[in-house]
């Protein structure tokens, strides 16, 4: 077991066998940098309290600006990517002392409270005995997570190889104006072959997933200070208006307050070149790129 006395770990295998329930792990990292796919022995909250992390999983993939957070069971493989610096706030959570705790991957809104009992905990040493101040946190962290709100905002991810190109392009390029037809002759199936796996595959239609990928990609250029108008005309919209329009009828709610009130978003992303302790850094080129896990996830 980890003492007190030693400097604080950022190696999340330090984090896996901790007798406690909870136990906080802070890493900085920078913009580019990709930790590639790889899984933990125990439930991890990913939280960056400065930064967008884009986190992908076999099936879904979310941007998660600040204040917003992806909960992920045990044994479900994922990637990070980072968009820009990044502060990440790990929690590992033993999937045992919790019967309130997500049982499939979502983004959860981080209360205030929350985010403060997550850094209440980071001053405390990472291995606590029970009735301790950190263990009285642990148990605080653990309702708040229980009560928190789902958010969901995540894109669907196809396994079709064809699918899968058309879904990377739009993900680097949402303004991209192609047709199903267009993305036929680019992709090499059928519009009839696309439209049947976008039904399939992503459970929704080519329209309505190409819309939600540009609310998401509009809501992380919000999150950076951009405006509704610039956001707006970013991805695909001829104003702000026609844009916040069909925003707050997909969503019921009006993109700015999505941004003020914590909620997450999906897309992709990669990385090449060195950079610290395995991952990798690069600009982002719109998919997730390969490799072998890095030790610093």
């Amino acid at each position: 077991m980890l003492q007190s006395s030693q400097p604080r770990s950022t190696d999340p295998e330090d984090f896996q066998e901790l007798d406690q329930c909870v136990a906080a792990m802070a890493k900085g990292f920078p913009a580019g940098y990709h930790i590639a796919p790889h899984k933990h022995r125990r439930d991890q909250l990913l939280y960056a309290v400065s930064g967008t992390m884009r986190i992908r999983t076999s099936t879904d993939a979310w941007i998660v600006p600040p204040d917003r957070a992806v909960y992920l069971p045990a044994e479900v493989e994922h990637s990070v990517a980072m968009r820009g610096a990044v502060e990440m706030r790990t929690l590992y959570i033993a999937g045992r002392c919790g019967l309130s705790l997500p049982a499939a991957p979502v983004v959860l809104m981080v209360t205030p409270l929350l985010r403060a009992l997550i850094l209440a905990l980071l001053d405390e040493p990472i291995a606590y005995q029970p009735g301790s101040r950190a263990d009285h946190i642990a148990v605080l962290i653990l309702d708040e997570i229980a009560r928190a709100k789902p958010l969901d905002m995540s894109i669907p991810m196809p396994q079709d190889r064809r699918l899968l190109r058309l879904c990377e392009a739009l993900i680097s390029e949402p303004a991209l104006s192609l047709t199903l037809d267009g993305w036929a002759d680019q992709t090499g199936a059928s519009r009839r072959t696309l439209t049947r796996l976008f039904r399939s595959e992503c459970r929704i239609t080519f329209t309505a997933w190409r819309q939600r990928v540009r609310f998401h990609a509009a809501v992380e250029a919000l999150s950076r200070g951009v405006s509704v108008s610039d956001a707006a005309r970013q991805h695909g919209y001829g104003s702000a208006s026609a844009f916040a329009s069909a925003f707050r009828k997909a969503f019921g709610v009006s993109p700015r307050s999505v941004v003020a009130a914590g909620s997450p978003v999906p897309m992709r992303q990669p990385g090449q070149g060195s950079s610290p302790a395995g991952g990798t850094t690069a600009p982002w080129d719109g998919s997730w790129g390969e490799g072998k896990p890095p030790d610093d996830r």
